[in-house]
């Protein structure tokens, strides 16, 4: 499903060099649900960007491929990157919702990539597109509040119309940025359950960049967590144990 080779990124400011990616590789399977973890300023955000062809890394790099579709090589996009996003849904910390939209509306703008501009700001959505929306909508729970403002919606429901609108587009892969860093607890475990629950019923690959690991260890399979940009672990998320976590934090994680 996703493969990325010798991924490299660099940072220059004020004359400092900083190693965001330090030549990961590694392969990810079709179904595969991962959470991607590490100390703040590890390199997860950063490599998730690439992931989606938000991040350009450094012409030092080799391939990241979806599907054994060119997502970016050698510090160059693929040409065809729109096409392949279309594959992806990305769901990240902040809800990027439009507070004065409804929910239902919020959802659709998930089909920008099928779409025109012209036609995202006038609303003008099929009925065949609209259905598809109430029907993502009935997938994480919230079909009823589809006509509500989204202002008006707590965090966690908020994220669960994120997952909404990522669903939409069909996307194969979902890649979730630090989904519940702003959420208190219970609404946490709500859209981690949605995400996982969706994961297994539509066979899709997930993958998670966590803080918390408690939630790492519940919900994914597989951890791969960074240090420093650097890949330092790559297993079965239970082989995670406190030795390697003090390793990788200082601490074992569950502190």
């Amino acid at each position: 499903m996703l493969a990325i080779r010798s991924a490299n990124k660099t940072f220059e400011s004020h004359g400092r060099v900083t190693k965001a990616i330090d030549n990961v590789s590694f392969d990810i399977n079709a179904g595969e649900s991962v959470a991607l973890i590490g100390a703040s300023g590890s390199g997860k955000s950063t490599l998730m960007r690439a992931i989606c062809g938000l991040e350009i890394l450094d012409k030092t790099s080799g391939e990241l491929l979806l599907d054994q579709q060119l997502i970016q090589s050698k510090g160059e996009l693929s040409p065809r990157i729109r096409r392949i996003r279309q594959e992806m849904g990305v769901i990240f910390q902040q809800f990027n919702l439009v507070g004065q939209l409804d929910v239902l509306t919020n959802v659709l703008i998930g089909l920008t990539p099928q779409k025109n501009a012209f036609q995202i700001m006038t609303r003008r959505f099929t009925l065949e597109e609209k259905a598809r929306g109430l029907d993502s909508l009935e997938k994480v729970g919230l079909v009823d509040l589809a006509y509500q403002k989204s202002s008006t919606l707590s965090g966690g429901q908020q994220q669960r119309v994120a997952i909404a609108r990522a669903l939409i587009k069909g996307a194969k892969i979902v890649l979730a940025d630090e989904p519940v860093a702003s959420l208190d607890p219970e609404s946490s475990r709500k859209v981690m359950d949605t995400l996982l629950g969706l994961a297994k019923t539509l066979n899709l690959t997930l993958i998670t960049s966590l803080h918390q690991i408690p939630i790492a260890q519940k919900y994914c399979e597989r951890t791969i967590a960074l240090s420093q940009g650097s890949l330092v672990f790559d297993g079965p998320t239970p082989h995670l144990d406190e030795a390697k976590l003090t390793d990788l934090y200082g601490f074992s994680g569950n502190d």
